[in-house]
């Protein structure tokens, strides 16, 4: 069973919670901006149809940031509750080798190779014929 890494050193975890803090901000500014410009203007009787109208669908656009940012927030408290209830791995300690020491068992032994002769030539003097090669022609399917 291998190791996951803690959630504090998880990249995606602070991605996610980058992501939603930078999102919530961007939201709250384009809220608060339209607002105060659609309120100021609509006060001194200076609007227009572009800073009301337009400032209504900029500022839901701006909710909806927020509520995305909110979500992803949820999402990596969830995580990080979930991530509470894993049990984790104990860490296997592994002593480190000593470089310096010489000991036997560094020597490898190799085995003696065995040394093989070739097997005896036949006793008798008597050589095989070559196969005679023929002048009809084989057969072919």
């Amino acid at each position: 069973m291998s190791a996951r890494p803690s959630l504090v050193r998880s990249i995606p975890f602070w991605i996610l919670l980058a992501g939603s803090l930078a999102t919530i901000a961007a939201g709250a500014w384009l809220v608060n901006d339209k607002l105060t410009t659609m309120n100021a203007t609509l006060l001194d009787g200076t609007a227009t149809g572009v800073e009301v109208y337009g400032g209504q669908s900029l500022i839901t656009v701006g909710a909806a940031l927020i509520g995305a940012g909110i979500v992803g927030l949820v999402a990596a408290l969830f995580l990080g509750v979930l991530r509470s209830f894993v049990p984790v791995a104990p860490v296997e300690v592994v002593e480190p080798i000593d470089w310096t020491s010489e000991t036997e068992s560094d020597e490898v032994e190799t085995p003696a190779a065995e040394v093989v002769e070739p097997a005896a030539a036949p006793a008798s003097d008597e050589v095989a014929e070559p196969v005679a090669e023929t002048s009809e022609p084989v057969a072919t399917r």
